[in-house]
């Protein structure tokens, strides 16, 4: 995969993280750091914010399909989760947390390779799906704002729906700001207005 990427990884047993060390940079990527543990992990992941996690499941403590679970719960990351076991439990939990690549120990570069090639990929794709899903929520909110929007024109100038549509379309453009902004300000005036009605 052409760049390099800045990884953390993590793995209880010392050789490992030297492996890690040794095979990614040699691979052409940064390894930012070694955690001993799923803890520690989090914290550095949190802290460094790498592109991309390599780490053991079996760990003390914290299990690295749990600090997987926890960092993408705050800061989406790419992850590739090592183990010994081919555990189907194992790789049911991976799946179910959106693990991006599986690998079983041991591992060499020719299996790090494609799997980090592929957890990227698979990464940027979950990444735009996830752009895709809030810009269309956004729509729809928005859409709501302009919708209580017109309702209001409607109401206080006795408007038809097609009216009050052009009305607002009409001051979005005198005014040169967003549709959805106009509507926001004649939602927020009529709740003002409705505030000080109530107060009297």
């Amino acid at each position: 995969m052409a760049g390099a990427l800045r990884i953390v990884v993590a793995d209880d047993e010392p050789d490992m993280r030297e492996f890690y060390q040794t095979m990614l940079t040699s691979l052409g990527h940064d390894v930012l750091a070694s955690a001993e543990d799923g803890r520690q992990l989090v914290d550095l992941t949190l802290q460094l914010k790498p592109d991309l996690v390599i780490t053991d499941i079996c760990m003390p403590g914290l299990d690295g399909l749990s600090a997987v679970r926890e960092i993408t719960s705050q800061n989406p990351v790419a992850a590739i989760v090592i183990s010994a076991y081919t555990d189907d439990e194992y790789i049911e939990q991976a799946t179910q947390d959106c693990i991006l690549a599986y690998l079983v120990k041991p591992i060499r570069a020719a299996d790090l390779t494609p799997a980090i090639a592929l957890a990227r990929q698979r990464f940027r794709e979950f990444q735009a799906l996830q752009q895709q899903a809030d810009s269309l929520r956004q729509t729809l909110e928005d859409r709501k704002i302009i919708e209580r929007a017109k309702g209001i024109v409607m109401d206080r100038g006795r408007l038809s729906e097609n009216d009050a549509f052009l009305r607002l379309r009409k001051l979005s453009n005198d005014r040169n700001e967003k549709l959805v902004d106009i509507a926001r300000t004649i939602v927020t005036a009529e709740a003002a207005f409705e505030s000080n009605a109530a107060a009297e």
